[in-house]
């Protein structure tokens, strides 16, 4: 069944809408990643994550400023609030309702679309920032995992307590 809450606003008319849809959902999501990877994984014995590291990386390859600053900007703001939200709801989620429809539900796509975004960076951007494939399957490597695949959950859950009110 599509209720209205399964479409959230499109670019036109209601650009400024879908860009705070996407602001907010990324926002919390990237909060979600960034508790667990910083501070929930390591508590519990696990590695530490560091994106901004990996943005930084991918920076110096392409002859780019690669500071700080550079790696959290690209981490929090171009990936987490703008490139995720928008391959959600422009690429991912067009596919999967025109494959499977919505008999899914709105949980197992947002899981499999955070198992995406996992491939995405930790499989291909390491490799084009000249770091290891799936950075050598090391503790990085299944801690990103979960931040990814949480990540997909708690953007697309936002996504929908905001397109429902």
């Amino acid at each position: 069944m599509t209720t209205s809450t399964d479409h959230p606003p499109a670019l036109a008319p209601g650009f400024a809408q879908t860009l705070g849809l996407m602001f907010l959902s990324g926002f919390f999501a990237t909060a979600a990643f960034d508790l667990w990877g910083q501070i929930l994984s390591p508590a519990l014995g696990f590695v530490n994550l560091s994106p901004h590291g990996l943005a930084k990386s991918l920076l110096g390859t392409f002859g780019l400023p690669n500071g700080d600053f550079a790696g959290y900007f690209v981490h929090f703001y171009l990936v987490g609030l703008i490139g995720y939200p928008v391959g959600w709801l422009f690429v991912f989620r067009p596919v999967w309702t025109r494959i499977l429809g919505h008999s899914t539900g709105w949980f197992i796509p947002s899981a499999v679309y955070g198992f995406g975004l996992w491939v995405f960076a930790i499989g291909g951007i390491t490799a084009i920032a000249g770091l290891p494939f799936f950075l050598n399957f090391t503790g990085i490597t299944w801690v990103a995992l979960v931040g990814h695949v949480l990540y997909g959950i708690v953007m697309v859950a936002v996504m929908r307590l905001v397109s429902a009110r």
